[in-house]
């Protein structure tokens, strides 16, 4: 056997996906993605998300997303030995953002090892766990009760709200005071 074949005992690099939007509660947006479960996906297979269950690995049930959305590619450079990732807008009429930049139409970015991905009101926290493993990595789905924008921000009087990336997110408001607390609010 090769050594460089991938074996069972290789640690898989790990996606968390973790979704949230303001009418969850009472819509099945989520219905078709398998959350709390692990699920293996082959690297040089994009995966896709989107309204079309045919042409999406993954697919919102939500007549405003696009039928394909957007896509995570997983790569690798000749300097890293990390499974890295690449999102791109696939969507013609709605722009998104990553950690408060934005990408039109087939746009495309690398994906920090936390990323705050927004479309329409939807809100994605992107959270990458390093593997060995080559060809192969893991995707764990699940809906957040509050907007990762609210969890990971951090708010400081007086100045812009900072993601935990360190770059400043450019679409979310001042924070304002509420009782003893301080929230951030997202345009």
């Amino acid at each position: 056997m090769s050594q460089t074949m991938e074996t069972e005992e290789d640690l898989l690099t790990l996606l968390h996906i973790k979704f949230y939007h303001p009418q969850q509660h009472c819509k099945g947006f989520y219905d078709l993605l398998p959350l709390g479960t692990r699920s293996r996906r082959s690297a040089d297979d994009p995966l896709r998300l989107g309204r079309d269950a045919q042409t999406c690995t993954y697919s919102l049930v939500d007549p405003k997303v696009s039928r394909k959305q957007l896509a995570l590619n997983a790569y690798r450079t000749p300097k890293s030995p990390d499974m890295l990732f690449s999102i791109q807008n696939l969507s013609q009429r709605v722009r998104l953002s990553v950690n408060g930049s934005l990408l039109g139409y087939l746009e495309r970015m690398d994906l920090p090892d936390k990323a705050l991905i927004r479309f329409l009101d939807y809100e994605m926290l992107i959270i990458r766990e390093s593997g060995e493993a080559k060809a192969s990595f893991e995707v764990d789905m699940e809906v957040l009760t509050v907007p990762p924008s609210r969890e990971t921000c951090t708010c400081v009087p007086g100045r812009a709200p900072v993601m935990d990336t360190g770059m400043v997110d450019q679409n979310t408001a001042w924070p304002e005071e509420t009782e003893e607390t301080l929230v951030c609010y997202s345009n």
